[in-house]
């Protein structure tokens, strides 16, 4: 880990930069990827499955038999803690529910808001070295609720042809109709696109690596909705003297383990803090499983010391993490301060992981700045917001001449027109 102290704001925005992956060809081979799935269907999604995730295919579609099989292979254990996670995601998506209100704007008009849900999702489930089954409860929790009808799911099988179980439990308890066997590129242009066996959606959600990530990024541009732009997961704690180096340490490694491109972030008022975490990374580091992706991944991140909180803060926000913790006497207060961040975890004993799996909120969050423009998914990412209005003749009599007059200085006369035909 780089440690840093007292740096000028003249050197932040160098100090925040996050890790940036090689991409000179990277969208030319996704473009490719796309448009041979958008021409030929199932049969290219089976050719990149045996090239990308070396797996050889007889269809996509996951069969009931199947889903049967892997829920005989989870534990009850894990079974629990997936139904007990999936009940507090519900909890919390549930009280987001919208309620619109009829509002009279003058008399005689009357308009409102319809919250009707989105028919069609897509939901990507990466596999590779840590199958996320809890992203399915993430996402497919809130879509049952908003009442999604067609809720898919694309996630690439292992070398022996099979979805990870866990994958396949956690989609059954939270409501999925339809999954497939497809990773990367491709999933995401089949569900874009359709194809025999996988239906074109309207909207697609979940995370991935940079080519997931770009295949979103071009279907998007004019064929499907995505949830948000995202990159490589992030993790700030912002602490005080009063921080638990252990925590600490633990926090930032939780981050580090995702994937080598992934950046862990202290950011003390506390000189013998960086000091004691760091000593305390590398002991937890020595122990973990993951230890070689973590270990990469602390080469982009940094321990850094600042003057004061308020400078704390401000450097905080400057950065925008995808989490943020706040490991300080007075979270609560700081709290209030905080206007970039995708999801904020207070008080030592909130640990980012949480959030992650079983606090209720939602994990799938902006990442690479973009807290400062876009929320997390929540249940307004699976519905629209239709509005209605209804205009009496008291009304047309009250707002028309100022409509005839807006629409004449615009020089739109139909638009004029349209009003002055109903005043005669």
């Amino acid at each position: 880990m780089i440690l840093i102290s007292n740096p000028d704001k003249s050197q932040w925005q160098e100090i925040l930069k996050r890790p940036v992956m090689n991409t000179e060809n990277l969208f030319d081979t996704v473009r490719s990827v796309i448009d041979r799935v958008k021409a030929e269907g199932d049969r290219a999604v089976l050719d990149y499955e045996e090239k990308f995730d070396k797996v050889v295919l007889a269809s996509l579609a996951v069969l009931e038999e199947e889903q049967q099989e892997a829920e005989n292979l989870v534990s009850e254990d894990l079974k629990a803690a997936i139904r007990l996670a999936k009940q507090n995601i519900e909890t919390f998506h549930a009280a987001q529910r919208f309620e619109g209100k009829k509002v009279q704007t003058q008399p005689g008009v009357t308009c409102w808001q319809k919250a009707v849900a989105i028919e069609k999702v897509g939901l990507y489930i990466p596999g590779g070295t840590a199958p996320l089954f809890s992203t399915v409860l993430m996402l497919a929790v809130p879509a049952k609720i908003a009442g999604c009808k067609e809720i898919v799911l694309c996630t690439p099988p292992g070398r022996d042809g099979k979805v990870h179980p866990a994958v396949l439990f956690a989609a059954k308890v939270a409501g999925v109709n339809r999954i497939f066997k497809a990773g990367g590129i491709q999933a995401i242009a089949a569900m874009a696109y359709g194809t025999e066996s996988v239906p074109k959606v309207y909207k697609i959600f979940g995370p991935g690596n940079q080519y997931v990530t770009a295949a979103k990024q071009l279907v998007s541009l004019r064929d499907v909705a995505i949830d948000m732009p995202a990159g490589p997961s992030e993790v700030e704690v912002l602490a005080d003297e009063t921080a638990n180096p252990v925590f600490v340490a633990a926090d930032l490694l939780s981050q580090a383990e995702h994937g080598v491109d992934s950046q862990a972030i202290l950011i003390t008022t506390s000189v013998e803090l960086q000091q004691a975490v760091k000593v305390e990374v590398e002991r937890q580091l020595a122990l973990l499983p993951r230890k070689e992706i973590a270990e990469k991944s602390l080469a982009n991140s940094k321990l850094i010391v600042v003057d004061s909180m308020k400078e704390a803060i401000e450097l905080t926000n400057a950065y925008a993490p995808e989490h943020l913790i706040i490991e300080t006497k007075d979270y609560l207060s700081l709290a209030e301060r905080i206007v970039n961040a995708g999801s904020v975890f207070l008080g030592s004993l909130t640990p980012e992981s949480a959030g992650d799996y079983a606090s209720g909120t939602n994990h799938t969050l902006p990442t690479n700045g973009y807290a400062k423009a876009y929320s997390g998914v929540s249940l307004d990412s699976f519905i629209r917001k239709i509005t209605f209005q209804e205009i009496k003749p008291e009304g047309l009599n009250s707002i028309g001449p100022a409509i005839e007059l807006m629409a004449a200085n615009e020089q739109l006369d139909a638009h004029k027109n349209a009003v002055s035909v109903r005043l005669l």
